[in-house]
């Protein structure tokens, strides 16, 4: 069935993704603030409508891809009201639980039906159309929604009531971010030992170390061709954007009152090197920040060995 979606938040993520829509059959009206956004999205068979509110009112169904959770609910006030009755709103941005359920409450008391359905596979998985949902919200908002998923991701899972899609998305991106320290910690360990990147992609790969931060988003140039290591760091999956998720993993865990001593570390780690490289560089880069800190140590126990050495002199 074709369906008129608006699809509101044309960036890194949501262009392609609204352009698999347009691709799939679909009527897509775009909406984002950047003109030249909407003028590359309709490149791609996107039509470009100048404000949000003029994109939702012929729709069946609203995409929003927005930074966080006071966009999204700010979006809100403007679009439920301009919305068709019974518009089913979709929510792919990252964002908190708290925020995800205040959205599905708005739109219910304005007689909309709504879904939180953030995304993991970052831009080269909108691009290529291989995205994850995690979908939170009800049976039937998630049936008819799931054609839409489909013509933009490889899989959608339903992940309970509303805000379920973001508590999944959180722990999965706690699990990616951690787990792409630890990779991160095993080259440079590798490198100090005199190991190859080859030679340690080449066992771990295949071993138990095996995960997608090594066998798909390697933070070392060589072994991954299509990894941002070899593109000098660009992302993919912006530094910005892994220190926003596992900050909100990190609040949610110290609310919930969870043990995650990992993750609050890994949620410091990134915050610091979000500060340096903001979205310009992948966050598999965090392995520089890995081997700058390893020299330094490395130059500190030099220069406390001679000194050492000129005192038993």
């Amino acid at each position: 069935m074709t369906l008129t979606v608006a699809f509101v938040g044309l960036g890194h993520m949501g262009a392609p993704m609204a352009a698999h829509l347009a691709g799939a059959g679909h009527r897509v009206l775009g909406h984002d603030l950047v003109p030249a956004a909407r003028e590359a999205a309709a490149a791609h068979g996107v039509e470009p409508a100048a404000t949000a509110a003029g994109a939702v009112a012929e729709a069946d169904v609203v995409l929003t891809m927005l930074p966080a959770g006071r966009h999204v609910l700010g979006l809100y006030d403007d679009l439920l009201p301009a919305a068709r009755p019974g518009a089913l709103f979709v929510d792919c941005s990252t964002i908190d639980v708290a925020d995800a359920r205040t959205a599905h409450e708005r739109a219910a008391a304005a007689g909309m039906r709504s879904l939180d359905a953030p995304v993991s596979g970052g831009v080269v998985g909108a691009e290529a159309g291989t995205l994850t949902f995690m979908a939170g919200g009800g049976e039937a908002e998630f049936a008819e929604a799931r054609p839409l998923l489909a013509a933009m991701g490889e899989k959608a899972v339903h992940c309970g009531g509303p805000g379920a899609g973001q508590a999944a998305k959180i722990c999965n991106n706690m699990i990616l971010g951690v787990s792409m320290i630890a990779v991160s910690e095993a080259f440079v360990l590798g490198e100090s030992l005199g190991l190859t990147h080859q030679a340690l992609y080449d066992v771990a790969a295949t071993a138990s170390g095996q995960c997608w931060a090594l066998s798909v988003n390697c933070p070392v140039p060589g072994p991954v061709p299509a990894s941002p290591a070899n593109r000098d760091y660009r992302p993919g999956f912006a530094a910005a954007l892994m220190a926003k998720d596992l900050g909100l993993a990190a609040d949610a865990a110290r609310e919930g009152g969870v043990h995650a001593e990992l993750a609050l570390r890994a949620a410091e780690l990134y915050a610091a090197y979000a500060e340096r490289v903001g979205d310009a560089e992948d966050f598999s880069g965090i392995v520089k920040t890995i081997r700058e800190k390893t020299d330094r140590k490395k130059t500190d126990r030099k220069k406390t060995d001679g000194d050492r050495s000129g005192q038993r002199a």
